[in-house]
């Protein structure tokens, strides 16, 4: 009888509409990925039956498929939304401590410190040593210092971009006559320059530099104005007043903290000078840049995340560094993996194992910072769809309804 036809279509139909408004629902659902629900037909067979005796019984809905389709990328103007366009997932750590992923990158931090989803779950990446700027090979939940300040660094180089006046003149005995016009030999102190150091509890110390033309394309380099003082080093310049060397290399300053740190201060220690590109050029002395690599400690103002995915952190001392990379993962079959909800897919025998990996490096995905990703669902093909399903429900209803106007005709033949 065509009732478990009918009845079977109006089964499939219901499933087709339950998923079509499902996609409807979450048509603005940050990240978002539709499905499709995917119809195969029933038969009846039996051993020996031949000769075309087989017959169908109806549909079933044989699967729902979820479609992994890139959705529109849209520009939140939150330095913590990130986007994937392409392939990959971000890769959480549930409240339960399981793995989980999710195309969602609505991010925020945390009252402990935590970067997390809209869902509670820890965002996985990859964290860096600010040391060596050397990532770790493992992903682990992300977490940022908001309660208690980051560690003060000691200072263990200084850079110096600077001009030396090449018309300065040293010991007469060794120069000839010049070019052009010369400069009247000065004391140590006109061609010098200071910088504030940091020891290793943060307390700067100020650090001074001077230079002092001892021969033709040379310099004695002192941190001191005492006459008396042996130079640090010499550096040397070729005839185009360019940076040649310097004696001993690398030229270093010995810093003592104790003048401005009484209190138990850190030992006296080296820091190194790099004057590589210092330059001797018949223009006035002029100190183009002056760093160092230390700092004092300091509270996290601010937090973003760049278009490969490092995590930059913003300190109150001024010091903005890499503390962490997002971590993608992806999967051989992505229809394979289970939505649990709340924006997230879980791995499955299906989908295959999570391979983890950096945005942009091989089969990974390009970040947008700043933006999110829309939902893929294309609201007028569902509107579509769901009439289509609603016309396939009601002719299936109207096969019930004819096939009990002809029950009710055999039952009243007499």
């Amino acid at each position: 009888m065509a009732f478990q036809h009918a009845l079977s279509g109006l089964n499939a139909a219901s499933k087709n509409l339950d998923v079509i408004g499902h996609n409807i629902a979450n048509a603005s659902t940050t990240g978002f990925k539709s499905s499709r629900t995917e119809f195969a037909d029933l038969v009846a067979s039996s051993m020996g039956s031949g000769g075309g005796g087989d017959y169908g019984i109806g549909v079933e809905a044989a699967t729902v498929a979820q479609q992994f389709s890139q959705g529109n990328v849209t520009v939140s103007g939150n330095n913590l939304d990130v986007a994937i366009n392409g392939n990959g997932f971000f890769k959480v750590q549930q409240p339960d401590g399981s793995a989980a992923y999710t195309r969602a990158g609505n991010f925020k931090i945390d009252k402990t410190g935590d970067l997390v989803t809209t869902g509670g779950a820890q965002v996985m990446g990859f964290k860096i040593d600010p040391a060596t700027g050397l990532s770790t090979s493992e992903a682990q939940p992300l977490s940022f210092p908001t309660g208690a300040p980051i560690e003060a660094k000691a200072t263990a180089g200084i850079t110096a971009v600077l001009n030396l006046d090449a018309r300065a003149t040293g010991n007469p005995a060794k120069v000839g006559p010049p070019a052009v016009a010369a400069v009247a030999p000065a004391d140590r102190s006109t061609y010098g320059t200071s910088i504030n150091v940091y020891d290793t509890q943060g307390v700067p110390v100020p650090v001074s530099i001077y230079f002092q033309k001892a021969d033709a394309n040379q310099w004695n380099v002192y941190d001191t104005l005492d006459t008396t003082a042996a130079p640090r080093g010499t550096i040397t310049f070729d005839g185009n007043g360019k940076y040649v060397s310097s004696t001993p290399s690398p030229l270093t300053v010995n810093v003592d903290p104790s003048a401005v740190n009484p209190n138990n201060p850190p030992a006296p220690w080296d820091v190194t000078i790099d004057l590589s590109t210092v330059t001797q050029l018949g223009s006035e002395f002029a100190v183009a840049d002056l760093s160092q690599d230390g700092y004092a400690s300091g509270d996290l103002t601010s937090i973003g995340i760049a278009n490969n995915g490092m995590v930059m952190a913003a300190y109150s001392n001024g010091v903005t560094r890499a503390e962490a990379q997002v971590a993608l993962a992806n999967f051989r079959n992505p229809q394979g993996l289970l939505a649990v909800g709340g924006n997230n897919w879980v791995e499955s025998f299906d989908s295959g194992a999570a391979v983890l990996g950096k945005p942009g490096d091989g089969n990974f995905g390009a970040l947008r910072s700043g933006a999110l990703e829309d939902s893929n669902v294309d609201l007028t093909a569902e509107l579509v769809n769901m009439m289509t399903a609603q016309r396939a429900y009601q002719a299936n209803a109207q096969t019930i309804k004819t096939q009990d106007q002809v029950m009710s005709t055999l039952v009243n033949l007499r």
